[in-house]
């Protein structure tokens, strides 16, 4: 699998795993880090990605929607007045970091690639909006392609857990999600996306149980096998809340051991709120197993 030059940066698959920290520019994320919940989204992103930058991170995704199940759609020009700002402050106060922006409407990712991210985060793998690939091509950046079939009908809400899929229906699970995935591939391959800049996501709690979740984890070989990098999203969800029957705020070790098995399985990057703890559970878990 050839590396990814992003700028100055590469990304070279396989030889470590990377650290995607997440910047929820919302005031309702379900994990509890909402930034606009705390005060001046743009001072409190550029302090918190400070903190990311200084405990390893490698990556930073930056999100204006909140994608719990259950939650209400943002228009774009709302998302713009929250994102926007945020990506161009990161941009200049640390010229030297990656940014991803996490979308899925066209308009939203013309203009923060504009204001300084190099790469789409997108979690409909361009089914959302016909017109997201062709702004991906044209500024030749890397898609982050999720597998998702959430359902706002099939969305339960437990106390203190948080909102759990409990009615998604596969014929087979892993095999829909690999179909689906390479769906996705196709729309950007069609649109110019160099393969090479195509990364895919499983999509970790979007239209799935806790049990399909699990086993996605555990099989996430078989997603590495189709060939592309694979970006593992597991940090807080909701099927580690309930298997430990714990809160967003205390679900640290279950998302070290879902990182840990994670990467065992093939994950080349995963996307992680609890940067500080996830650099070091990444770093010791490649010294096991990415041996040259």
């Amino acid at each position: 699998m050839k590396p990814l030059h992003i700028g100055k940066h590469t990304l070279d698959w396989g030889a470590r795993t990377y650290v995607m920290g997440i910047l929820n520019i919302t005031p309702d994320s379900f994990s509890g880090d909402g930034i606009m919940a705390k005060g001046e989204a743009v001072i409190g992103a550029v302090e918190q990605a400070q903190d990311f930058i200084h405990s390893g991170v490698d990556i930073l995704d930056v999100g204006g929607e909140s994608t719990r199940p259950g939650s209400e759609p943002l228009g774009a020009e709302a998302e713009m007045e929250r994102v926007i700002p945020v990506v161009q402050a990161l941009s200049e106060r640390f010229p030297e970091a990656l940014i991803s922006i996490d979308t899925y409407k066209a308009t939203v990712a013309e203009e923060a690639l504009k204001a300084g991210a190099h790469i789409l985060n997108d979690v409909w793998g361009l089914r959302a909006d016909p017109a997201l690939s062709g702004v991906a091509a044209k500024h030749n950046v890397p898609v982050i392609l999720m597998h998702n079939r959430s359902n706002p009908a099939s969305v339960e809400v437990r106390a203190q857990l948080g909102n759990a899929y409990i009615g998604s229906e596969y014929d087979d699970l892993l095999e829909d999600v690999k179909r689906e995935l390479m769906d996705s591939v196709r729309l950007a391959e069609q649109a110019g996306i160099e393969s090479e800049r195509i990364i895919l996501d499983p999509g970790i709690g979007f239209g799935k149980t806790v049990s399909h979740n699990l086993e996605l984890i555990r099989r996430l070989d078989e997603i590495r096998a189709l060939g592309y990098p694979v970006l593992l999203g597991p940090s807080r969800k909701f099927f580690i809340g309930f298997t430990l029957d714990l809160p967003p705020d205390q679900r640290v070790e279950g998302t070290a051991a879902t990182v840990c098995v994670g990467i065992t399985r093939g994950a080349d990057i995963i996307r992680v709120h609890d940067v500080e703890h996830m650099v070091r559970v990444a770093k010791m878990t490649d010294a096991i197993v990415r041996t040259k």
